[in-house]
């Protein structure tokens, strides 16, 4: 009769990874199983710290496992290990997975949302970077509470990041007073993303969050074509002019073969304090139609709250000043969606020409982008 190591092990040929669709043996995700006394423990290495079925994979093992004769109790203990997609480049060698936020136009939110991604990825134990490169109007050193700060330089001579609340930080604010303007043109646009690739000390990261300038400029055509994204996201508001130039993003992104993992919808809806009454201020539910046209995941809905805005004003962003809010778990579910939709690209579940498919739904026969 075969021990109760080897009968666990069978049961967890039968537990599937819900977002993978393949069992946790051959995805060489079980690390490990005492059995002493009939008290299993199943020690599971997930393929991010932000899995956003943890409690599903823990409820499936508990239940095959238990159901085998002489077992007393079942506990599941997890770890995480990011599995990264080779890249052929020397830019961010340490760094597992980029991923750029980007919006088709300014005012929607764009980097209120690229920080409080960043930091939940974090919070939830990953290690994290946060590249600012919207030249024009820095705002992540204010969002995180690092404005006025300098980097300092390495022995080698590249900048080392400002470390804040868990995250690695770079931004063209620290380099630019608070009220100056950046007036260039594109070639300088494309060398500051040179500089910020290739001279900045970004160490081992599991994911980088890129929070892109609006629109479909020089700096999103350099990024795109320097560095092999893991994906972007794209943030739009509800209405429908927001809607329209986000579109005009995503399209961007299919020329530059740049998978889209999903489409935000920014300040949806106003909940009164007072009443929990709703009122849809810009809308609500345009993006997540638009993502549902363009065959997109649709990664949910921020509301539209003063709290949001009162954190970041304070440099600690929603997800950390207020962690049990709604904007928050929003905000953290997000996070979570796009982690596993890189799992699993990474984990081959998800090919870079099927996500590619997706993001060209409306845009085929689009010419290439230039050299």
């Amino acid at each position: 009769m075969p021990d109760l190591k080897s009968l666990v092990m069978d049961a967890l040929k039968t537990v599937n990874d819900p977002e993978l669709d393949r069992d946790l043996v051959s995805l060489n995700m079980i690390k490990g199983v005492d059995t002493a006394g009939g008290a299993v423990t199943v020690h599971v290495e997930l393929t991010t710290p932000a899995c956003p079925l943890k409690d599903r994979i823990r409820g499936d093992v508990a239940a095959k496992v238990g159901a085998i004769p002489g077992v007393t109790g079942v506990t599941v203990e997890f770890t995480a290990q990011v599995r990264a997609v080779p890249r052929s480049t020397g830019a961010l060698s340490g760094v597992k997975h980029v991923v750029a936020v980007a919006s088709g136009k300014g005012g929607v939110g764009k980097s209120t949302v690229a920080a409080n991604l960043a930091l939940a990825l974090a919070l939830d134990g990953a290690k994290v970077g946060l590249m600012d490169l919207d030249v024009m109007g820095p705002s992540i050193p204010l969002i995180v509470g690092v404005q006025g700060m300098f980097p300092e330089a390495g022995p080698d001579g590249r900048a080392i990041p400002i470390q804040r609340l868990g995250l690695s930080v770079m931004s063209w604010g620290f380099f630019l007073p608070a009220q100056e303007a950046m007036v260039v043109r594109g070639p300088i646009l494309a060398g500051v993303v040179g500089r910020f690739l290739n001279d900045v000390s970004w160490g081992e990261l599991d994911y980088m969050i890129i929070d892109l300038p609006p629109g479909t400029g020089d700096i999103q055509l350099t990024l795109c074509q320097q560095m092999p994204l893991s994906g972007a996201v794209v943030v739009t508001t509800p209405q429908d002019v927001a809607l329209l130039v986000a579109t005009k993003a995503i399209s961007m992104f299919a020329k530059l073969n740049t998978p889209v993992l999903g489409v935000i919808e920014n300040m949806s809806r106003f909940i009164c304090p007072h009443c929990s009454g709703a009122t849809d201020i810009f809308g609500h539910g345009g993006a997540k139609d638009a993502a549902v046209r363009m065959n997109l995941p649709f990664l949910g809905e921020i509301p539209l709250d003063a709290a949001i805005r009162f954190a970041e004003n304070d440099g600690v962003p929603i997800v950390k000043a207020q962690p049990d809010s709604l904007q928050a778990k929003a905000f953290r579910d997000a996070a979570r969606a796009i982690a596993a939709r890189i799992s699993i690209r990474a984990m081959g579940g998800d090919t870079m020409d099927r996500v590619l498919a997706k993001s060209r739904t409306l845009f085929r026969g689009a010419p290439a982008a230039a050299p």
